[in-house]
């Protein structure tokens, strides 16, 4: 019962923080959207221990905005490589997954796809590592220091 509690709190927090319309009617359509996830959730039988909304709730912000700095440093390496009119040299990788839980081996997955100049082209569930494709080599020398998986390590258990 807890989980759908946590994830019916981290919808609402959600959804009232990006919609900035504060009305009656557009409160009950977002309690009855809310309400309709958390049925699905439920009838999908996909929430549990491992997907609990509420594990990573003071992680989540601070691993959020280091992402979004990560996508900020990449724009700018990707926009500089394109203007320079060098070649560029893309490869593709593999980069080791240490994440202990599929939850974790997709978060990690996802945010090498968000930042710019790669993208996860394998996540096997079998294996411990991620089939990665980076437009620059420097995109490929971050994902090989471990830095990101080291931050999902953080977000997904705290070590």
């Amino acid at each position: 019962m807890r989980y759908f509690i946590s994830l019916s709190l981290m919808l609402a927090a959600l959804w009232l923080s990006l919609s900035g319309v504060y009305k009656p009617l557009i409160f009950g359509l977002g309690g009855a959207s809310i309400a309709l996830v958390v049925w699905l959730t439920e009838r999908m039988e996909v929430l549990g221990a491992e997907h609990d909304a509420g594990l990573w709730s003071w992680r989540l912000p601070v691993y959020w905005g280091w992402l979004l700095w990560q996508v900020v440093l990449a724009n700018l390496m990707v926009s500089r490589a394109v203007l320079s009119r060098r070649p560029i040299r893309p490869r593709l990788l593999q980069v080791r997954a240490s994440q202990q839980t599929l939850v974790g081996r997709v978060t990690y997955g996802n945010s090498i796809t968000l930042t710019p100049g790669t993208i996860t082209t394998d996540l096997p569930s079998d294996d411990e590592d991620l089939q990665v494709h980076a437009l620059l080599p420097v995109a490929a020398e971050d994902l090989r220091s471990g830095e990101m998986a080291r931050r999902v390590d953080w977000l997904e258990n705290g070590r």
